[in-house]
């Protein structure tokens, strides 16, 4: 089996308990299949926060004000088999730098790319916190096109009681197993009703914004997802129920978009 390259985006600013949990997933992996692990540690990457122009949305990200590390970080992305999204939380959310990475890539948002890629989600913390953080790095995960393909959140306070490093480390176990099973898959696999859901109600508000979100508008153009019949990101089956559902949040998306243009929502087809 090929040696699968896998990104680390390290949200913590310090070698911590996030990087030792990453360090023993990595163990693991390392009994299952041939990986090769690379950290990309925020804290050293040139990424300015967000100005919050929207130049990325309506013009293109080329366009955005920030001359930074942002199209070398996406091109590393693109390039590995996978990518482990890791950080403490802090103030029951992710890291200050793993928010700015979130926000400097938030035309991904709208323009997901990362089809074919598998995301791991790694969070860890003192006390509370890291379901939040499993959830919201999930959905990120999911809308720039990832497949989920593992997570895990631990809990580490200090001192650490005995009983908690036995069960952070089945708890890594049993997520590098997971992670691992993933991997070896391959080939495109089935959305889910979420997934699906996302999609058409990106569809159908895309469809509506030629004028005012040109660079949005022609990225779905180019990649066909605006043509008749087309069901789903990528060719794969859909479970008919949730392209029906999927059909209909479409259409209360494109109709609420026309409402919010001041375009007439009867003209809608």
């Amino acid at each position: 089996m090929d040696t699968k390259k896998i990104l680390v985006i390290m949200g913590s600013p310090r070698k911590g308990n996030t990087y030792r949990a990453c360090e023993e997933l990595r163990g693991m992996l390392e009994k299952e299949l041939p990986v090769a692990f690379e950290y990309l540690w925020l804290k050293d990457a040139d990424l300015a926060p967000c100005k919050g122009c929207l130049s990325c949305f309506t013009r293109g990200e080329e366009t955005c004000p920030n001359h930074d590390d942002a199209p070398a970080i996406e091109k590393k992305m693109h390039e590995a088999d996978a990518v482990v999204f890791a950080t403490p939380v802090y103030g029951m959310n992710v890291t200050g730098q793993m928010k700015i990475f979130i926000d400097r890539f938030c035309y991904t948002f709208h323009r997901p790319r990362f089809f074919g890629k598998k995301a791991f989600l790694l969070t860890t913390t003192g006390a509370l916190g890291h379901g939040d953080v499993l959830k919201y790095l999930d959905m990120v995960a999911r809308i720039w096109g990832f497949g989920i393909a593992g997570k895990t959140g631990i809990v580490t306070p200090v001192p650490t009681p005995r009983h908690l490093i036995g069960k952070n480390k089945m708890a890594i176990a049993r997520a590098a197993a997971e992670f691992a099973a993933s991997l070896r898959r391959t080939g495109p696999e089935s959305p889910g009703l979420y997934d699906v859901i996302v999609f058409h109600g990106q569809r159908g508000a895309f469809s509506q914004l030629e004028k005012v979100s040109p660079a949005d508008y022609r990225y779905w153009k180019e990649k066909g997802w605006l043509e008749r019949g087309t069901k789903y990101f990528t060719n794969v089956p859909v479970n008919p129920v949730y392209h029906a559902i999927g059909t209909v949040v479409e259409w209360i998306a494109a109709w609420q978009v026309k409402k919010d243009l001041l375009v007439d929502p009867g003209e809608i087809s």
